[in-house]
């Protein structure tokens, strides 16, 4: 059973890949059960926001408030995060853009401002990292993104019928308890209600399936996008690029900044391993759908470079 474990853990990205591509072709192309597929869909637009917040909650209850203090570092990543997004956002209002470059613009802002990965602390601790300080910078990327969010998106996207304030407080009542309240609950669990809070930390690595279960829904969500869209292939090419280069620039920046602050691994990865999960739910749900496949190709970009980072990782230490 423990080697069962232990493989799952290992692979838990390719298997969660190939198992969404799985459940896509299957429940879209066998036709005893195409029927299901529309229940999929209700199932995974509730399932989602709830495996988002229970994957943070048992994140959360294993850390320790005492050791959530904010770094300088912290502060030049943020401020990078809101530049660039804000930049993709005015030039998608002050420019006149067609369709095909909306969708990639939106792909990459999509991917700047998702907050960092809970799985992001596995990886800096077995690089040997600073993982407190991860998770201090993982719980200020959550209410950065819970309320920029909701500022930026009625902008790009607006819709019909709506004014700013309503899309704003529509996506910030959806959003922000979604990101935020997880940590509020385990702050309460962890001083008022122990027993809640001594489960919840002793099975915290149940986050870690749950990632990976969240990924199979994405995987299939991203591919429904990407075959049901009209869009041509060189704009489907533009928007994984668009993943792509966000990944390759953030994963240099933070290193960089890091390196400075003798936090080259943590910064790293703070800035670079995305929660892409949460990026493609907001996608699908608040902009053009087939931005979702800029953080759906940045699944697979950042963890080929981890799992390259890893390999260095092992080779050195032998």
């Amino acid at each position: 059973m423990k080697q069962i474990i232990a493989f799952i853990k290992d692979w838990t990205l390719p298997l969660a890949l190939i198992t969404g591509v799985g459940f896509y072709y299957l429940f879209s192309y066998c036709k005893p059960i195409t029927f299901i597929r529309p229940i999929l869909g209700d199932v995974a637009e509730w399932l989602m926001p709830a495996l988002i917040f229970t994957q943070l909650l048992f994140a959360f209850s294993k850390t320790d408030p005492k050791e959530l203090l904010p770094k300088k570092w912290h502060m030049w990543l943020l401020l990078f995060q809101l530049i660039s997004c804000f930049a993709i956002a005015a030039s998608l209002l002050l420019f006149k853009l067609d369709s095909d470059e909306k969708i990639i613009l939106e792909g990459a802002m999509i991917c700047l401002i998702a907050p960092t990965a809970t799985a992001a602390v596995v990886i800096t601790s077995k690089l040997g990292g600073n993982a407190a300080a991860l998770i201090t910078y993982t719980m200020l990327s959550n209410i950065v993104s819970a309320i920029v969010a909701p500022l930026l998106f009625p902008i790009i996207d607006p819709h019909e019928g709506l004014t700013f304030l309503n899309e704003f407080t529509g996506i910030l009542g959806k959003v922000f308890p979604l990101l935020i309240t997880p940590f509020i609950l385990a702050l309460i669990f962890r001083y008022y209600i122990k027993p809640i809070h001594n489960f919840l930390e002793k099975y915290s690595e149940t986050a870690f399936y749950l990632w990976g279960f969240a990924l199979i829904i994405v995987t299939a969500q991203t591919l429904h996008h990407l075959t049901m869209s009209n869009a041509m292939v060189h704009i489907k090419i533009g928007v994984a690029l668009a993943g792509l280069l966000t990944c390759i620039i953030q994963f240099s920046l933070g290193k960089y900044i890091g390196k400075r602050y003798d936090n080259s691994i943590s910064a790293g990865q703070a800035l670079g391993q995305k929660n892409t999960v949460i990026a493609i739910w907001l996608a699908s749900t608040y902009l053009i759908p087939l931005s979702s496949l800029a953080p759906g190709s940045y699944i697979l970009w950042q963890n080929i470079f981890n799992s390259w980072q890893l390999y260095k990782k092992r080779k050195n230490s032998n």
